[in-house]
């Protein structure tokens, strides 16, 4: 790879190495039975798209060290996504989100194949949730086959455990969060633990143990990559209910339906008058709310200023994130790597 940041080129490397090696483990898996072919079929699905953030992290992690393109290391940053894939499955799932990349959720699409199945929505859940687990062991099994030394996969093995916890953390507490008084502080811990490490610093962290990052770069990944990543997963709130369902590929409004404990909807809280909190009350306690009562709780939103201020928590976490870069002193195609991939994170529109 030239020293100069390639997005496209690195993402179609991931691709070809996701893609080849899940195609192969879905024919392992179709090869026990044909019946397992639907779920082979989610197993691809689920990393067909994607941009690939969490592989170019890991990547630049190992750069940044110092250490050389590898198409080793490629697949052990392709491991990532994997984790992600297995993270999405089992959000979507937990969630009862119908759709993600346009295209119907492993827990509605399995549904077809169990037409004559006397709880087919049930049994179709199950299945997506053993797609989900089935990914996260792909993604170990792919990181530990990489092609990198032996010391160097020691280095970064236990930081897995670390990766695994703080996901299953997160994830836990949103679902203790849900439906509960929205508290800011209580939805920036969620975020942290459910979507940032992951994202973005557990990423950079294991692409620097495999290189051998000494204490200071580690230190500096963190301060790097917790706020870059909080600040990636605010604007997925914000897109949640302000984005466009086309682009996003996701369904429109699903956090507020679900009541999630969101930052956006933690900081309108916040904002909100009495008379403003009781028709909150009102909108989020329908059952399903409608496109009328949707709009009613964006059109609060708006009012009281609450999509700006996350706006501005997204700015304030990119620039900690940057100044935290600045401060490594990195080689210049490292530096000029990460800086992108800050506004690639923080500025988009899916």
């Amino acid at each position: 790879m030239a020293e100069r940041w390639e997005p496209a080129a690195f993402k179609a490397r991931v691709d070809e190495v996701l893609h080849g090696y899940v195609a192969h483990e879905a024919g392992e898996l179709t090869a026990v039975d044909a019946a397992l072919g639907p779920v082979a079929d989610q197993l691809e699905s689920a990393v067909a798209a994607g941009k690939r953030l969490r592989a170019a992290f890991c990547y630049w992690g190992w750069r940044a060290v110092g250490q050389p393109d590898s198409h080793a290391l490629v697949r052990a940053a392709a491991s990532m996504e994997l984790v992600h894939a297995a993270a999405v499955v089992h959000d979507d799932l937990i969630d009862d989100s119908p759709l993600r990349h346009g295209r119907p959720t492993p827990h509605v699409a399995l549904r077809a194949a169990l037409e004559h199945h006397p709880r087919a929505v049930a049994g179709a859940r199950s299945l997506a949730m053993l797609v989900g687990d089935l990914l996260m062991s792909l993604a170990g099994q792919l990181f530990v086959t990489s092609g990198l030394p032996a010391a160097y996969l020691g280095r970064a093995r236990p930081l897995w455990a670390a990766l695994a916890r703080d996901l299953v953390a997160g994830e836990c507490l949103e679902i203790l969060h849900t439906g509960a008084t929205p508290d800011t502080t209580a939805s920036l811990k969620v975020i942290r633990y459910k979507t940032a490490k992951y994202t973005v610093e557990q990423p950079l962290l294991i692409g620097g143990a495999l290189a051998g990052a000494g204490g200071r770069l580690r230190a500096g990944f963190s301060a790097y990559g917790v706020p870059l990543g909080e600040a990636f997963q605010l604007r997925d709130d914000l897109l949640g209910l302000f984005g466009d369902p086309e682009t996003t590929g996701k369904a429109g409004a699903d956090d507020v339906r679900g009541r999630r404990p969101t930052t956006l909807l933690a900081e309108t809280w916040r904002l909100a008058g009495e008379e403003e909190r009781r028709r909150l009350r009102e909108l989020l306690g329908r059952r399903e709310p409608d496109g009328d009562a949707l709009e009613a709780v964006r059109e609060v939103m708006r009012r009281l200023g609450a999509p700006d201020r996350v706006e501005a928590m997204i700015a304030e976490r990119v620039g900690e994130a940057l100044g935290a870069l600045d401060e490594l002193d990195l080689p210049a195609a490292p530096a000029a790597a990460l800086t992108a991939l800050a506004h690639s994170a923080s500025v988009r529109a899916s």
